[in-house]
């Protein structure tokens, strides 16, 4: 038997879920999750912080788009998804290029003194600090309450969701786009390719034509502070040349080695050596020994060359719609995205300006 609907996303992470909430009130819709859960990969190990700063131009205007519904997330939540947190670049003297860069076209971000940066996160070590800076307004996401919301609030206007449904074979018969999968045979005049790491491999098996998404490995661990240290108000700190970042965690300390390492989309797991570095790196900018980690993992970061998301159309193919490359900054965006995919997808006028759609847009990669 087959299944038939207005819309077929075939990804069940934010940006699936996203874009069925927003298509829902409008249209039948289905999303096609190849896990028996939502969120189970990139979006279930981000970082979890909203960073207006973080990303090119084009990512900081999805991000000042987005934080309105972080904050007032109405009909997702009925508190805001967000909770504050700050965000503190530092740099040695080898990375003050880096630091200008970043800060170049920032807004709300304050310089601080040496003496401010340790007395903000105090395992600082004051000496291998020559800048440093923060934007206060940074805040942590509450990832999971944000999906699920977003799932309700699908399913409230009818969307369904179907679990453990990996597409196996993809075919555009009649107008349609067919989708077979274990839990049965779905069709759509449009499919709209939420699927992260793998939106390649859905493309290729669509033929439709790639859009060069490269997936990269992105580990963390949690350690335990120094005893008697609360880090709880403490900010997300980074090194300028993102080759580390530390982030206070129920209590504790998430230490990443900022990681990119290409790798095949799977199921990924942190890299013993990847991560040693990364946690010596940090070691070298604190007064605290890394003693013991008490767990790790990883994620994976899906990039085009011009490292912006890829939202719109394909020109190769009718009907077949990209929401990919999101990058680090899926979660975040997530809100300006799944918008612009709805209003796409609907023929209506997007609040982003033209040169943002454009940015985005599947034909700047031909």
């Amino acid at each position: 038997m087959t299944e038939t609907s207005d819309f077929l996303i075939i990804g069940g992470g934010i940006a699936g879920a996203g874009a069925a909430a927003r298509l829902a009130p409008h249209a039948s819709v289905r999303v096609l999750e190849m896990e028996d859960a939502l969120g189970r990969h990139s979006t279930g190990r981000s970082a979890a912080i909203y960073i207006r700063n973080y990303g090119n131009q084009t990512l900081r205007a999805l991000n000042a788009i987005s934080e309105p519904v972080l904050e007032n997330p109405e009909g997702i939540s009925d508190a805001s998804l967000l909770s504050p947190r700050g965000e503190m670049l530092i740099a040695g003297e080898d990375e003050l290029g880096a630091f200008e860069a970043y800060l170049k076209g920032a807004e709300g971000m304050e310089r601080l003194t040496p003496d401010e940066a340790v007395s903000l996160f105090p395992l600082l070590r004051k000496d291998r600090i020559a800048a440093a800076a923060i934007e206060r307004d940074a805040k942590d996401i509450d990832v999971d309450r944000f999906l699920q919301g977003l799932a309700r609030l699908a399913r409230r206007h009818g969307a369904h969701f179907v679990m453990s449904a990996p597409a196996r074979r993809i075919t555009r018969v009649s107008g349609q786009w067919r989708v077979e999968t274990p839990q049965g045979v779905f069709e759509a005049p449009v499919l709209i390719n939420a699927a992260g790491a793998w939106a390649d491999e859905i493309a290729a098996l669509a033929g439709v034509r790639k859009i060069g998404l490269v997936a990269m490995r992105r580990s963390a661990a949690i350690i335990p502070p120094p005893e008697g240290v609360d880090v709880t108000g403490w900010p997300l700190v980074a090194s300028a040349s993102e080759s580390w970042y530390a982030k206070p965690d129920a209590g504790k300390l998430m230490v990443s080695p900022a990681d990119e390492d290409p790798v095949a989309p799977h199921d990924v797991w942190a890299d013993d050596m990847v991560l040693a570095e990364g946690l010596h790196r940090f070691e070298q900018a604190v007064t605290m020994p890394v003693t013991r980690v008490e767990r790790n993992w990883a994620g994976l970061r899906s990039f085009v060359a011009d490292r912006t998301p890829v939202v719109g159309f394909a020109s190769d193919a009718d009907g077949f719609f990209w929401l990919a490359g999101q990058g680090g900054y899926g979660v975040q965006t997530a809100p300006a995205l799944s918008q612009l995919t709805a209003d796409l997808c609907l023929g209506r006028k997007s609040d982003l300006t033209d040169s943002v759609v454009q940015a985005l847009a599947p034909a700047r990669l031909v």
